[in-house]
C-alpha cells in the first residue's frame, strides 16, 4: 500500500509541475539563505574565539589587589557597631603586580606547571607617537619577547623586521599594522615617544606586525625594560602577567584559585570579550529564530500546492475512497506529498548553500569582521546547522500538509460524485 501511495503522490505532483518546481524552489531558497546565514555567523564566532584563544592570553594576572579598603571597618571586630570610610587619605598607586618574578617562579613550580603553559609579564603605558606632524595615542606594551612569542605568537606575525632586529635594538619597537598605516611607518623609522609623565623618548621601528585583532593591531610592543622606564616602574615591577593555560575554554576555576593564591585579580579571556560573546549569542538566536519564521512561510507554500491539489482531485479521493481507501491513508497521501515537497527543497538548498559558502569564503576581500580583521569571509562548514535546517523545512513542510490531508479525507464520495456529474 504504501508503495501505491508513493505513485498516487509523484502523479499528483507532476500533474502540476509548474506549481509544484515553484514550490520546491522557494523551498530550496529559502533553505540556501538559512544555511548561509548561520554559517556566516557561527563562523564569525568561531574565528573570533580561535583567533583570541591563539593571539590572546587566556587569563590575565592584573596589578590590582583584591582587598580594598571595607566600607564598614568594624563589620568583623564588632558586627553591632558600624562605622565608615568617609576620605581614605593615602598615596594614589597605580596598579602593578610586585616581585612578579616570584609569581613567575610559583607558575612554574608544580602543581601550576602542567596547568600554565606560558606566562609573560608587561608593563601598560598610554603614549603618544609623534612622527613629524602625525601623531597618535596609543598603548605601548613593554614585553619580554620570547615569553611573549609563547603568548601570542608575536615573532610569526611579523610582516617586516624580524626578533633578531628587535632584540639588538635597546630602544626598537614592534608596531602594529593599524599604527603603520595610520602613521606611514616603514622599518628604520625614527619615531617619537611622549608619555603621560616623564621625559619624551627617540624609538625606531624594528618591525610591524599583523595579528587580526584589532585592537592588538592598533599597539606598539617595547622591550620591557623600556617600559618599565617610560612608566618609570623599577625593575620589579610590572602591569601584569599574562598566561596561556592548558584548557583555555575550562579556565575560570584556574583563574580563580590564581586571584585567591596571589592576591591580585584575575581575568580570563571569555570574560575580557564578554560584550562581543554576548552580541554573537544574540545574533545567533535571532538567526536560529529566523529558520522558524521562514520555514513557516515555506509550510504555507506547501499548504497551497495540496489545498489546489485537494481541490482540483475531489473526483478522484472520492473514487479513491469507494475503492476502499480509508481516511488513515488519505491523509498519509497528501503528508507524503508535502514530506517529498519539503525534502526535495531542503536537500536542493542544502547543495545550493555549499556552493554559496565557497563562493563566500573565497571573496578575496579583506574586511573588518568586528574586533577581528580576516581577508575573505569566515563561514562555518558545520553538517549540525545542514541537518538543522534541513530537519525544521521537512518538518513544517510535512506539518503543513496535515490540513489539506484533513479536509481531503473528510469528501463524501457520493456526494462529490453526484456533483461532478451536474
Amino acid at each position: 500500500m504504501l508503495k501505491t501511495l508513493f505513485q498516487i503522490a509523484i502523479r499528483h505532483l507532476l500533474g502540476r509541475r509548474r506549481q509544484s518546481l515553484t514550490t520546491i524552489i522557494g523551498v530550496a531558497v529559502s533553505t540556501m539563505v538559512l544555511i548561509t546565514t548561520i554559517s556566516l555567523t557561527r563562523g564569525l564566532l568561531d574565528s573570533f574565539v580561535e583567533t583570541i584563544i591563539d593571539v590572546a592570553p587566556h587569563i590575565t594576572l592584573k596589578g590590582e589587589k583584591i582587598d580594598p579598603v571595607p566600607v564598614n571597618v568594624l563589620a568583623k571586630a564588632r558586627p553591632s557597631s558600624v562605622a565608615f570610610v568617609v576620605d581614605n587619605i593615602e598615596k594614589l598607586e597605580r596598579d602593578e603586580v610586585r616581585s612578579y618574578r616570584r609569581i613567575l617562579s610559583l607558575l612554574a613550580a608544580p602543581p601550576y606547571d602542567l596547568r600554565v603553559t606560558a606566562a609573560s609579564p608587561y608593563v601598560e603605558s598610554q603614549v603618544m607617537l609623534v612622527k613629524g606632524r602625525l601623531n597618535e595615542p596609543l598603548l605601548l606594551k613593554g614585553v619580554d619577547l620570547e615569553r611573549e612569542d609563547s603568548i601570542s605568537g608575536i615573532n610569526g606575525k611579523l610582516t617586516e623586521g624580524d626578533a633578531a632586529l628587535f632584540a639588538r635594538t635597546s630602544n626598537g619597537l614592534l608596531v602594529g599594522r593599524t599604527v603603520a598605516r595610520d602613521m606611514e611607518l616603514k622599518l628604520n623609522d625614527e619615531v617619537t615617544i611622549i608619555p603621560g609623565t616623564g621625559p619624551s623618548r627617540q624609538c625606531k621601528v624594528s618591525g610591524i606586525f599583523f595579528s587580526g585583532v584589532n585592537a592588538t593591531d592598533n599597539s606598539v610592543y617595547s622591550s620591557l625594560k623600556l617600559a618599565q622606564i617610560i612608566e618609570g616602574m623599577p625593575p620589579d615591577k610590572v602591569s601584569g602577567i599574562a598566561l596561556k593555560v592548558q584548557d583555555p575554554l575550562d579556565n575560570t576555576l584556574l583563574a580563580r584559585e590564581l586571584q585567591s593564591l596571589t592576591g591580585y585579580r584575575t581575568l580570563t579571556w571569555q570574560e575580557a570579550n564578554s560584550g562581543v560573546l554576548s552580541l554573537f549569542a544574540r545574533i545567533g538566536t535571532i538567526v536560529f529564530s529566523l529558520v522558524a519564521f521562514v520555514g513557516v512561510v515555506s509550510g504555507f507554500g506547501v499548504a497551497n500546492i495540496l489545498v489546489t491539489t485537494v481541490f482540483e482531485k475531489s473526483r478522484d479521493i472520492a473514487i479513491m475512497k469507494s475503492f476502499g481507501f480509508s481516511r488513515l491513508q488519505l491523509v498519509s497521501l497528501f503528508v507524503l506529498e508535502g514530506f517529498l515537497v519539503g525534502l526535495v527543497g531542503a536537500v536542493l538548498g542544502g547543495i545550493l548553500a555549499i556552493g554559496s559558502i565557497d563562493i563566500f569564503a573565497s571573496i578575496p576581500i579583506e574586511n573588518s569582521q568586528g574586533p577581528i580583521s580576516k581577508t575573505g569571509f569566515s563561514m562555518s562548514t558545520n553538517p549540525l546547522y545542514f541537518l538543522y535546517v534541513i530537519g525544521v523545512t521537512v518538518f513544517i513542510s510535512t506539518f503543513a500538509a496535515i490540513f489539506p490531508s484533513a479536509r481531503a479525507a473528510k469528501l463524501e464520495p457520493v456526494q462529490v460524485l453526484r456533483d461532478s456529474s451536474l
